[in-house]
Order: C-alpha cells, then structure tokens, then sequence
C-alpha cells in the first residue's frame, strides 16, 4: 500500500512539473533571488547600526572622561604650565575624536559604495540571464539587421557592375557614331528639282566620305559641297575634271577638251550656258558639276557657284534610304 501511495505522489508531481508553465518558473527564480538579496541588504544594515552604536559609546565615554579633567582642573589650584599642558592635551583629544568620526564616516561610505556594487552585480547578472532566455525570433531579427547594416551583398554588387557596363557601352556607341558621321558617312535629305530626274524632293541619301579619301572624284558622280561656306549644301553631278576645258556651246552641247561630251544624265537641253559659254580650263583639283535638270539649277555656270575644289566636297551620294519604293545604290 506505502508503494501505491509513492507511485501516487510521484505522478502528482510530475503532473504539477507538466502544469507549471515557463513564466511561473521564472517568477519564482526572479523571487527567490530578490529575497536572498533583501536579506544581504538588512544584515549590511544591521552590521551598519551595530558599529555606530559602539562608536557612538566609545566617543561619549571619551568625552566624558574630558570633562572630568577640566573639572578637576578647575577646582585643583595649578601652575599656569599645568594648565597649558591641560588645554594642549584637550586639544589633542578633540583632533583625535574627529578623525575618529571621519574615519568612521568613510568606512560608511565604502560599505555603500560596496553594497552598491553587489546590487549592480545582481542586476547585471539577471540581464544576463533573461537574455538568455529571449526567444529565437528575436535573435533572428537581429541577424537581419546585421545583414542589412552589413557589406554589400553579391546582388548590389552586380547590379552596380551593370550599370557601368551600360554607360560604357552607351558612351562606346556615341563614339562610334560619331566617327561615323564626321569620316565615314551622314544622312542628308534632299531638297529642290535641282537633280531630277535622279534624285527627287524628300529623298533621304546616304553621304559616302570615306571614298575621296583615298581617290578623287570621277566623271559622273554626285557629290555634295557647301554653298558659299554657308551651312547650306548643293547637290550636283560632276562634268569636268582637274586640268580639262569645258564649254557649253549652242544646243546645250557640252565639250570636253573641244569635244563633245556624250551622256544622258540631263533632263532636257541647256537653254543658259552662263559663264561655260566661253571656255573654262580647270585648275589642279577643281572640278565642273551641273545639275540633271539643266534648266533649274544652280551649278558650276553661275559665278556664286563656280567651280567646286576637291577640299570643299564632303562625299559622295552612294544610297538612297527612302522612299522604300526606290530604296538601294544611286546609279550613276
């Protein structure tokens, strides 16, 4: 039967163990800690009175011993030696009873101080422990502002990498179409009848520069020049060459060194010869252009055009971008 009942108090044990939840526990700790701590600060205390008491004993046993001898020495018929080594010795007295309390004042002092300390102790050693206890979700937040106050991670890193790859390569692109349009080519638009029936108001035209680098213009080609230095440009075929002679007798008939020049390019006849009505010899890199409608343009037979010098061309018309419908290489 005394088995049964241990087996039985034993299991209502256990289930009070089970039932008891965490918080109780650590109320019961926190409890147990703040009475052990009650109890250091009243012996601290009771220890504290005690050696007042007795140093308060001390001293009026003390002072009253003095008075005794001032008594006697007042009634006692002395020498004035006597009584100076009296007051001398009362002197001594007096300094020694207060450097008795201010020894025992600092003594005080020290043992608050001291206490002080072992609360402050106690009180760091239960911040310790209930950071111990925090849950893990707390420490997990912490972790994640770690990572947020942290070093860049790979992502930010490469995302920066990005970027500088982009302007590289924008700035990369700028260059090149830059080259492109000051040595090797530009788009132009055409403007005016001056060259129908080959090029036509509104047709965009590709500008070959790189071409009379190398090699001059020959008989035939169209080629684009500045109009008077101004920032306006004219489109005309090349007719003469460096070094030929070129006039346009009547019928519109172009002769080349005396001969006639036989080509199709003009739309109708020449009616205005101009100044190539009389001979024009070309000097070295000049060269003698016309427009393919004769009849409406401005060229080499008006002396605000003149004759055009090879410095003064900017390239060659090579391709028509639009219309679509006509879309490919300029024929000469």
């Amino acid at each position: 039967m005394a088995f049964d009942d241990n087996d039985k108090l034993k299991s209502d044990f256990e289930r009070w163990a089970e039932e008891t939840s965490y918080a109780e526990e650590k109320e019961m700790k926190l409890r147990m800690k703040q009475d052990a701590k009650e109890k250091k600060r009243l012996e601290k205390e009771q220890k504290r009175n005690q050696k007042r008491a007795a140093k308060k004993g001390a001293a009026e046993e003390q002072s009253e011993t003095t008075e005794g001898t001032q008594t006697e020495t007042t009634e006692s018929p002395v020498s004035d030696s006597t009584q100076t080594e009296t007051a001398e010795t009362l002197a001594a007295e007096n300094t020694q009873i207060e450097n008795t309390e201010s020894e025992s004042a600092s003594s005080e002092d020290v043992a608050t101080t001291a206490e002080n300390s072992e609360e402050a102790s106690d009180e760091n050693t239960e911040v310790a422990e209930s950071s111990e206890e925090e849950p893990e979700e707390t420490g997990k937040k912490k972790r994640i502002k770690r990572r947020k106050n942290g070093p860049q991670r790979p992502e930010d890193i490469n995302i920066v990498k990005e970027l500088l790859s982009l302007i590289i390569y924008i700035g990369i692109i700028i260059a090149i179409c830059f080259l492109i349009i000051t040595f090797v080519g530009m788009r132009t638009t055409v403007n005016g009848k001056s060259m129908e029936n080959s090029l036509y108001n509104g047709d965009n035209i590709w500008i070959d520069k790189m071409s009379y680098r190398f090699s001059g213009p020959k008989r035939y080609d169209i080629i684009v020049f500045p109009y008077q230095g101004e920032d306006v440009y004219f489109i005309k075929r090349v007719i003469g060459l460096p070094g030929e002679t070129v006039q346009i007798v009547e019928g519109g008939v172009i002769l080349i060194n005396g001969e006639p020049l036989s080509e199709s390019y003009g739309k109708e006849p020449i009616v205005n010869s101009g100044i190539a009505s009389a001979p024009i010899t070309l000097g070295k890199d000049e060269y003698f252009v016309l427009g393919d409608n004769r009849n409406d343009s401005r060229d080499s037979r008006f002396p605000e055009v003149g004759n055009i010098s090879k410095d003064d061309i900017i390239g060659k018309a090579a391709f028509r971008l639009s219309p679509l419908s006509n879309f490919g290489a300029i024929d000469k």
